[in-house]
């Protein structure tokens, strides 16, 4: 079991430089990033830590190819390969519906899974190739050129999922594995690996060698309490761009969301806050003490073939930027990091 941080790069620079120089001394796998315009742009800061680091890999997850074109995508990935040695990689995704929204794009009309495979096949073929003549419902090229080459002989292309089935086959089939957003419960993740496995067959793969990864609303503490009131602060924000299907397979009524998902529509966070249960926040989030912690993974996703925990870490920098709590009792990004190293990393090896 690999283990990751998933950033919302929202801190000052300099901390989320020094969080990723951590990382990659502790021996984390890499560190992921939201590719959206709410945050910093994490390919600038990547491209910063690459100096200060060595061993962790580097790459935006996701990247949404609603916004951002993919050959585009492609460009950037093979020039923070060389800047990292060849420590980059890419996960593609058709795009935060709320951030969608802003832009004035339904979603409904993007036809999301179609644009993301064939996203994932540009992406893939410039990488390999270096050019792409291409005639695709979304993505046309006439000898598109890059001298933007990776260094690493394949730099992973993989997908982000979260409703399925369709989503989960595709990243078995056609690319180099899927970060899953958002699950916690044994009954999601079986039905995920399932479909990556049912992809993956029918491209002749072993799905056991694709990255499958639970990415996770993740708070971990000496104090459970305090380290599931990081949770609560922000469960409903990232549970409403979750589909009902999702919710369900993590044993959530959708119905009980509504009033969560509309407080935060108006802007009301606090009303989100207080809407958000101690049973609902269990249920859509890993938080707790170390060993709260390793017997959810031991129990509820581990033995379901995932072999990537992807912890979005929930500190009290974050929730004050996000909603204004003051929130103690709980380390920040780095305590969070050392608590992993020292109490997770070590049980899954």
């Amino acid at each position: 079991m690999k283990f990751s941080y998933a950033m919302l790069p929202d801190y000052p620079l300099s901390e989320s430089l020094a969080s990723i120089a951590l990382a990659d001394e502790l021996g984390f796998h890499a560190v992921y990033a939201a590719d959206e315009p709410w945050h910093k742009d994490l390919w600038l800061l990547f491209a910063a830590a690459a100096a200060s680091t060595s061993r962790i890999r580097l790459g935006p997850s996701v990247s949404a190819v609603t916004l951002r074109e993919p050959s585009l995508i492609a460009q950037a990935a093979a020039t923070l390969d060389e800047l990292t040695g060849g420590r980059a990689e890419v996960v593609l995704g058709s795009g935060n519906f709320g951030v969608l929204a802003q832009y004035k794009i339904d979603w409904t009309t993007t036809k999301p899974l179609t644009r993301v495979k064939e996203a994932v096949a540009v992406v893939r073929t410039l990488l390999d190739e270096g050019a792409i003549t291409r005639d695709g419902e979304f993505y046309s090229y006439d000898g598109l050129f890059t001298f933007a080459r990776p260094v690493q002989e394949r730099l992973p292309v993989k997908i982000g999922a979260m409703r399925g089935p369709k989503s989960f086959e595709a990243a078995g089939e056609l690319s180099d594995g899927v970060h899953h957003a958002l699950s916690y419960s044994r009954r999601a993740y079986e039905y995920a690996v399932e479909h990556v496995r049912k992809g993956a067959e029918r491209a002749g793969k072993d799905w056991r060698t694709l990255d499958i990864g639970a990415w996770v609303v993740f708070a971990v503490g000496p104090d459970s309490a305090a380290a599931k009131e990081a949770a609560r602060s922000m469960v409903g924000l990232y549970a409403s761009a979750m589909p009902a299907e999702q919710l369900e397979r993590n044993g959530v009524d959708p119905a009980d969301m509504i009033p969560i998902v509309q407080a935060i529509t108006n802007g009301d966070l606090a009303k989100a806050i207080e809407l958000t249960t101690p049973e609902i926040t269990e249920k859509l989030s890993l938080a707790g003490t170390p060993a709260e912690v390793r017997a959810r993974i031991e129990s509820d996703i581990a033995p379901t073939g995932v072999n990537h925990m992807i912890c979005a870490i929930t500190d009290p920098g974050l929730v004050k930027t996000f909603t204004g709590r003051e929130l103690t009792g709980v380390p920040g990004v780095d305590g969070q990091l050392r608590l992993i190293h020292e109490h997770l990393m070590p049980a899954f090896k």
